[in-house]
């Protein structure tokens, strides 16, 4: 089902609020499909928030984000509640599972003092203490800073590829990509003349310029689809700045 929704992505909204109001107002199709593609972009980083910030293990993991889906998302229609000028779609979902888990040990507890059946939460008692989308947002946040820049750097590369255009990719991921993601030092303008067949270091270095424009643009597409408007965009560009400025530190 994943796979037909991302061969029909052109016949939707592009952007996040545009497929929230989709899930909210459209025919049954339509908000099935929408719902699909919106869940396609947020569930790696709540997958994310259960493994790493609350120890949830993967196999358990991977059930709780079916049932916060089913129970949450699909019976309690989650998405449609969504407030635009509330905030941020990504802290409106991380604390809707926040609650969901803390509920979950709050049940938890109570089979403890009255046993039967029911789904017992893998969490520790001290996480029912932790604020709600406080400490444990930074994660989620770089989860989703980084598939942000994953996408980014995808298209980028299909376009290049489209274009016949393969030395931009190759410079740009020789000089920029490589040593950020891979810890390996940036290849010299000599040898990328060399690999991919170029006039000068100065042309390499032109390359370079041309693809971190191509780059930047693409970045932005991406981000813009998380955001209603211009100044969303540019808010969305900064939290992504300071995540990163984050991580580095």
């Amino acid at each position: 089902m994943a796979s037909d929704l991302r061969g029909n992505a052109a016949n939707f909204p592009t952007t996040h609020w545009s497929l929230v109001d989709v899930i909210r107002q459209g025919d049954s199709r339509s908000k099935q499909q929408a719902l699909e593609s919106f869940l396609i972009r947020y569930l790696p980083a709540m997958r994310v928030h259960l493994l790493r910030t609350r120890g949830v293990g993967r196999e358990d993991a991977e059930d709780l984000l079916q049932e916060f889906v089913a129970q949450r998302i699909l019976e309690k229609d989650l998405v449609s509640r969504a407030d635009r000028g509330a905030g941020k779609l990504r802290t409106f979902l991380l604390t809707s599972l926040d609650r969901f888990l803390i509920d979950g040990l709050r049940r938890q507890r109570a089979l403890r003092r009255s046993p039967g059946e029911g789904r017992l939460m893998p969490m520790d008692d001290r996480q029912d203490a932790q604020p709600v989308a406080a400490a444990s947002a930074d994660l989620f946040d770089v989860a989703w800073a980084r598939n942000v820049i994953a996408e980014a750097m995808k298209r980028m590369r299909q376009q290049c590829e489209a274009s016949g255009r393969s030395e931009l990719w190759g410079v740009f991921q020789c000089r920029l990509v490589d040593p950020l993601l891979q810890g390996l030092p940036p290849v010299d303008y000599e040898q990328l003349v060399q690999r991919f067949g170029l006039a000068s270091p100065a042309q390499a270095s032109n390359v370079l310029i041309t693809a971190k424009r191509m780059y930047t643009r693409a970045l932005r597409a991406v981000v813009a689809e998380y955001a209603a408007d211009e100044e969303e965009i540019e808010s969305e560009l900064r939290d992504l700045r300071e995540i990163l400025a984050r991580c580095a530190g």
